[in-house]
């Protein structure tokens, strides 16, 4: 497989200079692999953390900044970040007003948030701790315990991250963060296999005839293969999937997500046959978002992420952000 990188064992630290030359108002510790809003910390704000392995961009070094997060730990690529990093991204976010870990449910990240938790409480830092467990399409899978962690990673971060940047305490952002996580369901298919920089080839065999349902973004493996499906009809297989556990009462938010190989012209048609599947199940719909924001290398394929709202979550989601990833209002 032909990458545009030197060699694997430096595609991390390439990606995260390039990142720093491209963004001025990051600042980027390519040795000691953290991401920090250069504003922080912020008197008075609670700070917000997440991280995972590299692969998944723009997710999570590509959502620091105003408005979301204030540091973020990229690991290798799909490797838990160490607890290191997690800490020292602690330190240099806390203001007094305490931190926030999201974690997605990968068991490696979550045993490092909370062994860097420990840690950054010893040095005084007072720290909460949120788990993304979104996924609908199997449990128990490679990396995890339980239900795996998804596109409502972006969902918790940003409404999460309006909060904190309203100056809200750690208690009401961390259950802020906790309501998203709770209101949001995902499900996910791959067209092809996802090729890591370390093995040059794909990771599993997917033939060209078929996909496979309830994929996972490192690649792991779903419900079931068919045979090649058309766009509407995976569109009902993943809005289907998730509306059987999750009974929308108010408005919902929509992310329909590539995963990293499937382009805008595709995702949106896709969009167009999962707003049809919405209406025709009686959902209603408040926001909709649509482009490659938690991928898989160069997986092909999608996800659809729903996230029941009220209000105040709605509020907080159309609240200005301003990341390399994600941005309006400013």
């Amino acid at each position: 497989m032909k990458m545009l990188i030197n060699v694997p064992e430096t595609v991390v630290a390439d990606a995260l200079r390039g990142m720093a030359a491209a963004h001025p108002e990051l600042a980027v510790d390519v040795e000691n692999r953290v991401i920090v809003r250069r504003d922080a910390p912020v008197a008075g704000k609670v700070g917000l953390v997440s991280g995972g392995g590299s692969g998944h961009e723009p997710l999570h070094g590509g959502f620091v900044g105003p408005g979301m997060l204030s540091a973020a730990c990229p690991g290798e690529v799909f490797t838990s970040p160490v607890p290191d990093q997690m800490v020292r991204a602690a330190a240099a976010v806390d203001s007094g007003a305490g931190v926030l870990f999201v974690v997605k449910n990968y068991t490696g990240d979550v045993l490092n948030f909370d062994m860097a938790a420990e840690l950054a409480e010893d040095e005084g830092v007072q720290v909460a701790k949120v788990l993304v467990n979104d996924d609908v399409a199997v449990t128990d899978s490679l990396y995890t315990a339980g239900r795996r962690g998804t596109g409502a990673t972006l969902f918790v971060e940003k409404i999460a991250g309006a909060a904190a940047e309203e100056g809200q305490p750690l208690e009401r952002v961390e259950a802020v963060a906790r309501q998203v996580n709770e209101n949001s369901r995902s499900f996910g298919v791959a067209l092809s296999a996802v090729t890591t920089p370390a093995k040059g080839s794909p990771t599993f065999d997917l033939p060209s005839g078929e996909l496979e349902l309830g994929i996972g973004i490192h690649g792991e493996p779903g419900r079931e293969r068919r045979p090649m499906m058309t766009s509407g009809e995976i569109a009902e297989a993943a809005v289907d999937a998730i509306l059987q556990d999750l009974t929308p009462r108010n408005p919902v938010l929509v992310l329909v997500n590539g995963m990293g190989a499937t382009p805008l012209l595709e995702l949106y048609g896709f969009n167009a046959e999962v707003q049809r599947v919405l209406g025709e199940r009686g959902v209603p719909v408040a926001r909709v978002l649509v482009g490659n924001y938690v991928t898989s290398l160069d997986m092909a394929g999608a996800s659809v992420t729903l996230c029941q709202i009220d209000e105040e979550l709605l509020r907080l989601w159309d609240a200005p952000v301003n990341t390399p990833g994600l941005r309006w209002g400013v």
